[in-house]
């Protein structure tokens, strides 16, 4: 008899699939030099998670819905889901739009920001980026309001992070050629590695879908589903591929994703198409065929039903959450 408690044997790692769909997409980057007094506001970006990585000094972080909180030197703050927030050397301190100040501009979506009124130093590394995937769509919609790493908490933490921020600190002062790129990519790291240190230690983080993720069973179904969605998924051959029996992996499905297996399968190929639809230009037929529909007006039917409008809709719009 099959021991549903046994690992099962094959490598699967659903959660690490997931940060790895990240594919973040900066579309701002700025080292920043501040002095006491200074204030600003980043405005909301929809879509978008904020980060800031604070190298000297230290400073207060306001974001609607959350207590203001402090941030110190090597403390790295995420504002995960795109809304405006301020940052100020002191409560009260006047807050002028960032766009509003002189910036000087570095490259593309790398500049250099410097403003304050010439007291103690604060220096950091803020960038807006965006994930498109669906799976990490899901992922970042599940965090909360703010998340702020303190690396004297974690020596883990400490390490990972002070060894990022030495190399962007050379990068930042050499401003050799491809510096941009390197510091870019040292961000996007930086907030991957967040997001990993989140998993790993708050308790939120073990229920839910990321708690189905965890889980050896539903895990691996979902890690199926994701890499195969053109595939002919039925609940008895995902629960065959687990193995459980149908109506046990049925209700274990629904009990920790929170909706059925082929509600799960269907909305997953839809947001994949939505993005294939924009980003690729594909055509309806080269989907249908891609996400497991025999045609293209079952295609189209399913896609309006799920997504709301029909596909030719989805080369003009923005990804949604999934």
């Amino acid at each position: 008899m099959y021991d549903e408690r046994a690992p099962w044997p094959s490598v699967v790692d659903p959660l690490g699939e997931a940060l790895h769909l990240l594919e973040l997409r900066g579309a701002f980057y700025c080292r920043s030099e501040f002095t006491a007094p200074f204030g600003l506001e980043l405005p909301p970006i929809e879509g978008y998670l904020w980060f800031h990585v604070i190298t000297r000094g230290s400073c207060w972080l306001d974001a609607p819905g959350a207590q203001p909180q402090r941030l110190a030197r090597s403390e790295l703050a995420l504002v995960p889901h795109g809304q405006g927030h301020r940052l100020r050397s002191e409560p009260g301190v006047p807050t002028p739009r960032i766009f509003e100040l002189e910036r000087e501009q570095l490259g593309e979506r790398y500049e250099v920001l410097r403003h304050g009124g010439g007291g103690e130093r604060i220096d950091m590394v803020c960038g807006a980026v965006r994930s498109d995937h669906p799976a990490a769509q899901r992922l970042l919609a599940l965090l909360p309001q703010i998340l702020v790493f303190d690396p004297a908490t974690n020596p883990a933490q400490l390490e990972w992070i002070h060894s990022t921020l030495r190399l962007m600190a050379v990068e930042a002062d050499g401003l050799r050629p491809g510096g941009e790129t390197v510091i870019t990519r040292l961000c996007d790291v930086l907030v991957v590695q967040a997001l990993r240190a989140w998993l790993d230690n708050d308790p939120a983080a073990r229920s839910g879908w990321l708690g189905a993720l965890r889980d050896p069973l539903i895990g691996r179904a979902i890690s199926l589903i994701h890499r195969e969605p053109g595939r002919d998924w039925t609940v008895a051959s995902l629960a065959d591929q687990v193995p459980m029996s149908r109506s046990a992996f049925a209700a274990r499905f629904s009990e920790l994703v929170g909706e059925p297996a082929m509600s799960y399968v269907t909305r997953w190929r839809m947001h994949l198409a939505t993005i294939a639809l924009r980003d690729e230009g594909a055509t309806v037929a080269e989907l249908a065929d891609r996400v497991g529909y025999r045609s293209e007006a079952a295609f189209a039917r399913a896609f309006k039903r799920v997504m709301g409008f029909p596909p030719g809709a989805a080369r003009r719009s923005r990804p949604t959450s999934f």
